[in-house]
């Protein structure tokens, strides 16, 4: 039984989630892709992780993916 019940996000929000994914992982940091879809504190936590990293592109790809979840402040 899936604790996360799965919600096809648009399809720009994917691209970018599968771009944190994989610009996170550079990092050390794994994401869990449905529980980021899902899970808005996770989400928020693993987006202010990515963007207090000092690479760029990553925060970038986290302020996108912020509004696309609708998480910004």
């Amino acid at each position: 039984m899936n604790p996360f019940p799965v919600v096809p996000p648009s399809h720009n929000c994917l691209v970018e989630i599968i771009e944190l994914k994989w610009l996170l992982t550079g990092h050390g940091v794994h994401v869990h892709v449905e529980r980021l879809q899902n899970d808005p504190e996770y989400a928020r936590r693993t987006l202010d992780r990515a963007a207090a990293t000092p690479n760029a592109a990553l925060r970038q790809v986290a302020a996108r993916l912020r509004l696309c979840l609708g998480l910004a402040c």
